[in-house]
C-alpha cells in the first residue's frame, strides 16, 4: 500500500541527526541519550523499543527454523548472517515478527523492500509518545485509535507494530496493486491482525489522502516513509555504494533495506519534493487527522519541508531525531489544531479508550 513508496535503501544513513535552527513556530526535542559511539555502537533507539540488544540468533532460529542455514560465524567468531544478502535478511525479518509479534506468516515479493525492523518500530514509538501529548501524557490504546500509513507497501511493517504494540487499526495506501495483494494475504493470514489493517489502492499518484480518505473519516495519526531518490542514475549509485560498504566491514544489526521496486525507491524529486507535496496536500485534510507526520532520511531536505509547513500554517510542528549504530534519521510531525482542538478531538474519540 504505497502512495509514496514505502521503506527505501539508505534511509538515514551519513546523516548525524542535527537539526538546522528552526523557526520559532517549529518545535524541535532535543536528542534522546546519544552517547559516543564505542565498538558496538550503543543502542540510540526508543527505550520501548523490543530490539535495543544484538539478535539472540538461536532463539530465533527456534521460531523460525527456516533461518538456520544463513546463520554464520562473522570474522569475530560471532554467529551473524549475511545482510548482504536478500533472503537472509527476509528470514530474519521472518523470525523477529514471529517471535516479537505474534505473526505466524510473512512473506513479500521477490524484489520488494524488506525492511530494517528495529527503525521502524522506533517511528510508531516516536509518534506514540506525540499521541500522548494530547493525552495528558498517556499513549492512546485499542482499536478506536486510527492511523494512516502512506506507502503501505508488500511488507505492512508499521500497521504491524502499531497494532501489536498499542491495539491501534491502520488504513495502509499504496499505489501498486502487487503490494497491496501481498499485505492483504499477510492480514488475513495472521489472526492477530484481524480487522486490524484495512488495505486501500490509491489510483492516482499524484494525490495522497484524496481517494484514500473518506470524506467525513477521521484518523489520529498519519505515518510516511517516502521514496528517497529523484532518478534511477541516484538509486543505482546508492546500491553500489551499500554494497561496497558491506563488503568492507561486519554488520552486527539490519540497519539497511534491501530490494524494492522503482516506485519505491524513488520519485520526481524524491523525498524533499514527496514531503512537500505531502504537506501541501495535508491542508486540505487538515480536520480529518490530528497529526500528520513524515520521516525525512536527509537533513539538507528540512529547511524546504519547514517552509512548505509554514505556508500551510501548520500550529505545531516537532523534528524528532532517530537513530541505529552509526545511521541517524528524523522525523518530522505537523498538526493543524491548536491546544483547545486537540483536547476536544482527546474528549471526542479518546475518552473512553483511555487508560
Amino acid at each position: 500500500m504505497k502512495n509514496r513508496p514505502s521503506n527505501r535503501s539508505n534511509q538515514g544513513s551519513d546523516h548525524k541527526g542535527r537539526h538546522p535552527s528552526n523557526p520559532s513556530n517549529l518545535s524541535n526535542p532535543s536528542n534522546p541519550s546519544n552517547p559516543s559511539n564505542p565498538s558496538p555502537p550503543p543502542s540510540r533507539l526508543h527505550p520501548r523499543n523490543r530490539h535495543q540488544h544484538r539478535y539472540d540468533l538461536p532463539q530465533l532460529i527456534s521460531v523460525c527454523p527456516d533461518l538456520a542455514p544463513f546463520v554464520q560465524l562473522n570474522v569475530h567468531g560471532q554467529e551473524s548472517i549475511d545482510f548482504a544478502n536478500p533472503s537472509a535478511v527476509k528470514w530474519l525479518n521472518t523470525a523477529l515478527l514471529k517471535q516479537f509479534y505474534g505473526l505466524e506468516y510473512w512473506d513479500i515479493p521477490e524484489g520488494y523492500l524488506c525492511p530494517p525492523i528495529p527503525g521502524r518500530a522506533d517511528y510508531i514509538h516516536y509518534m506514540a509518545d506525540v499521541l500522548a501529548q494530547s493525552n495528558k501524557g498517556k499513549i492512546p490504546t485499542g482499536p478506536a485509535i486510527r492511523a494512516l500509513d502512506i506507502g503501505l507497501g508488500a511488507n505492512a511493517i508499521y500497521p504491524i507494530i502499531g497494532h501489536r504494540e498499542y491495539g491501534w487499526t491502520f488504513i495502509g495506501s499504496d499505489i501498486d496493486p502487487v503490494a497491496i495483494e501481498s499485505a492483504n494475504k499477510i492480514v488475513q493470514t495472521n489472526p492477530v491482525l484481524t480487522n486490524a489493517i484495512m488495505c486501500r489502492l490509491q489510483p492516482n499518484p499524484a494525490l495522497i489522502f484524496q481517494g484514500i480518505l473518506l470524506p467525513d473519516e477521521k484518523v489520529d495519526l498519519v505515518v510516511c516513509n517516502p521514496p528517497f531518490h529523484a532518478s534511477p542514475k541516484e538509486a543505482a549509485s546508492e546500491t553500489l555504494r551499500k554494497q561496497s560498504n558491506l563488503k568492507r566491514q561486519q554488520v552486527n544489526q539490519s540497519v539497511l533495506n534491501f530490494g524494492g521496486q522503482a516506485r519505491e525507491l524513488r520519485c520526481d524529486g524524491g523525498e524533499e519534493k514527496f514531503v512537500r507535496r505531502m504537506v501541501a496536500q495535508s491542508e486540505t485534510f487538515r480536520d480529518q487527522a490530528l497529526w500528520f507526520s513524515s520521516l525525512v532520511a536527509k537533513q539538507t531536505h528540512l529547511k524546504a519541508i519547514y517552509d512548505a509547513l509554514r505556508q500551510v500554517n501548520a500550529n505545531q510542528v516537532q523534528t524528532i531525531p532517530m537513530g541505529q549504530g552509526n545511521k541517524s534519521s528524523r522525523l518530522v510531525a505537523w498538526t493543524f489544531q491548536d491546544k483547545t482542538a486537540r483536547a476536544a478531538w482527546r474528549e471526542q474519540r479518546w475518552i473512553k479508550v483511555v487508560k
